[in-house]
């Protein structure tokens, strides 16, 4: 065969085997982009680690919702989690009630099951990441006979089906208010109101999960929420009244 020949051959060659390594370097690219985007989700709401226990639970609790006969998927927190005990007199001690109305996903040998949280768990046993649960959620993931069992939970977002709202609390005043935000898919970590100078003042959650307000008068308000992730809803019109819930007009989106 002539040289020419050869070489000609050698370069088509040399050509097929790049151009093939150029294809494969072509397909894989999609899979170096898309990876960062899935692990900055994984990063997203901790994965916690802790024990569950159960107790004889009615929706009630710290966190002031009152009885909820028809739910009882529910959780109490521990003391160690839920806040500073006494907002206003030891600001410095952190926010309190921060898991009041949240949505927990806890899972254990038997499953997952998701919880609101309602109450806090002052005993000793319950120490940071401890899960004290109604019976029905504890026999979701566990043997009820079992009595305490390793868990792991994080927060999630589910559908609620229905908007925010407000509730006023017995004893409330023009000059002493206190309201609860309620239904909230998201943890919730500041409600405010608007002055009549157009002003926004911080109402300070209690350890009993209601926000006090000093001097707001006898509304109607506007009030303005946030929850954990920086999301805001503000809504108008919303009326005083003792015990009285007012239903919002929208609901946070989901969260992660």
């Amino acid at each position: 065969m002539p040289r020419i020949v050869r070489f000609a051959l050698i370069a088509l060659l040399l050509l097929a085997t790049l151009g093939s390594a150029t294809s494969a370097t072509v397909a894989q690219q999609p899979t170096r982009v898309f990876l960062p985007l899935v692990s900055d989700v994984r990063k997203q709401n901790e994965l916690r680690t802790g024990r569950a226990t159960y107790y004889n639970a009615t929706g009630d609790g710290n966190c002031t919702f009152g009885p909820t006969p028809n739910d009882l998927m529910v959780a109490a927190i521990s003391h160690e989690d839920y806040g500073n005990p006494d907002p206003e007199g030891n600001p410095a001690g952190g926010p309190a009630a921060v898991y009041c109305g949240a949505y927990l996903e806890v899972t254990g040998e038997r499953g997952s099951v998701v919880v609101r949280v309602v109450d806090k768990c002052p005993d000793a046993i319950c120490t940071r990441g401890h899960l004290d649960l109604s019976p029905q959620a504890f026999a979701r993931i566990a043997p009820l006979e079992k009595g305490i069992v390793p868990i792991t939970w994080r927060v999630i977002s589910p559908d609620l089906g229905r908007n925010l709202a407000y509730r006023v609390m017995e004893g409330s005043n023009q000059w002493w208010t206190a309201i609860q935000v309620r239904y909230h898919r998201n943890p919730i970590v500041k409600l405010e109101y608007r002055t009549s100078a157009g002003q926004w003042v911080n109402m300070v959650r209690q350890d009993y999960n209601q926000f006090i307000g000093r001097n707001m008068g006898l509304g109607p308000y506007t009030l303005r929420v946030t929850d954990a992730y920086g999301n805001v809803i503000t809504d108008s019109g919303i009326a005083f009244g003792v015990g009285l819930e007012t239903p919002g007009r929208s609901q946070f989106p989901p969260g992660p």
